[in-house]
């Protein structure tokens, strides 16, 4: 393609994505569903006009993925707010995350067991990525409920990334090895290595602050995305849950390094640290869009509209569907002892987590680990129907029938707070 062509084509990319952003904002509709829509209308008019070689895809969508798995939890990991009087609401969040998401797992490889008779490995391994919440998905579209429903979203969805990421390494590395799942020795090893990493995580972290605080030079952030990124694919070579050491500095970022240990914290200037805050913010949520941009655009030009003649993959995307919010509505029903729906019910989209993790099964060489009856039809559809139970909960549950809130926004108040630090 022309290189003059080319130039024209990904600045209006850029300008649809942020027409559809201000859409969801204004409507509660996924930008990513329309990102999707986008790239396989353009895949069919590209067929029509017999450019059919998508070949660079296969390479590219999921370096694009990693690259926005990492930044969506930095960008997640920075919303969090930690303090102690929160700590119900994290702890109801993360118990929330997981409980579901073992459920899910259980329920969804059970149906693909028994009634559609993939191997029980396989079955566990396609489960996995059908069960994560997509916080990319979720965080902006609870902006409407109350701010308690709001937070647990954050801390739910963000806790169901992290988790789901961990227990799918951790299942294939030990199906890969021929080993069982559900073994005392390889649990307890996966304990502690989460330890090293938090231990491991810590230390980088205290480095990082230094480096921030330390570099004079006008490009910094990208620098301290670059040795995440870094840090994160190096892990990920030796199978360890490298994806915490992200989530940990973002925490400790996005709570101004509050939360290090006394003997690292004391040698950080924690109110620096917040005036830097608000400018890595921007990065990554400006980076975090551009990256999701092309991802879900790529993705959606990777898919033929011919493959979705079927009508298997509608029915497989459908009962998923419903085990997932029998879950939810099950797990919550108990948890509040009332069987009444509310908003966080619908709050359970499947999004660029949940493709990337398909992407990295693709690539696995051992055939018992695969099969052809869950693809990237039902993926996408899984997604699609998710998104749209979450807009029919947005609708279900109107801003009128919420009770109106007053709330200084995060940002304007860290704003206000960094000028007022500057000025004297």
């Amino acid at each position: 393609m022309n290189t003059g062509y080319i130039l024209i084509l990904l600045p209006l990319l850029v300008i649809f994505s942020y027409l559809f952003d201000l859409v969801a904002k204004r409507t509660r509709f996924p930008s990513v569903i329309l990102l999707m829509i986008t790239g396989i209308v353009a895949r069919f008019i590209a067929s029509l006009y017999g450019f059919n070689q998508v070949t660079f895809l296969d390479s590219l969508i999921p370096v694009l993925g990693t690259i926005g798995l990492i930044l969506i939890v930095m960008e997640g990991a920075l919303e969090l707010d930690i303090r102690k009087e929160k700590t119900g609401l994290i702890f109801s969040g993360f118990l929330a995350a997981f409980l579901i998401l073992i459920l899910n797992i259980f329920f969804i490889s059970t149906f693909f067991n028994i009634v559609l008779s993939i191997p029980n490995n396989a079955a566990i391994i396609y489960s996995i990525p059908l069960s994560i919440i997509s916080s990319a998905v979720a965080i902006p579209s609870a902006v409407g409920l109350i701010k308690k429903d709001k937070e647990f979203v954050v801390y739910e969805s963000t806790f169901s990334d992290i988790l789901g990421i961990v227990i799918f390494n951790y299942s294939l590395k030990q199906l890969e090895l021929n080993d069982t799942l559900f073994s005392l020795s390889p649990i307890i090893k996966l304990f502690f290595q989460i330890i090293g990493i938090i231990i491991i995580s810590l230390i980088i972290t205290f480095f990082l602050f230094k480096l921030l605080q330390g570099i004079e030079h006008h490009v910094k952030f990208f620098l301290i995305l670059a040795i995440l990124i870094l840090v994160y694919s190096i892990g990920k070579i030796f199978h360890f849950p490298s994806l915490l050491t992200i989530f940990i500095f973002g925490i400790f970022l996005g709570n101004g390094g509050q939360l290090l240990p006394p003997f690292l914290s004391k040698s950080i200037d924690v109110e620096k640290t917040k005036i830097s805050l608000h400018e890595f913010t921007i990065l990554t949520s400006e980076s975090t869009f551009l990256v999701k941009t092309f991802f879900f655009l790529f993705f959606g030009f990777s898919i033929t509209l011919k493959s979705f003649s079927s009508i298997e993959p509608y029915i497989y995307a459908i009962i998923i569907l419903i085990i997932m919010i029998g879950v939810r509505y099950l797990y919550f029903s108990v948890s509040k002892l009332s069987f009444k729906p509310t908003p966080i019910l619908y709050m359970s989209p499947r999004g660029l987590i949940s493709i990337l993790l398909f992407l990295q099964i693709g690539s696995i060489n051992n055939p018992d680990l695969k099969t052809t009856i869950i693809d990237e039809r039902v993926l996408l559809l899984v997604i699609i129907l998710s998104m749209l139970a979450m807009i029919y909960g947005n609708l279900k549950f109107k801003a009128k029938d919420i009770p109106f809130e007053i709330e200084t926004p995060i940002e304007e108040e860290e704003l206000n707070n960094s000028n007022e630090q500057i000025n004297d």
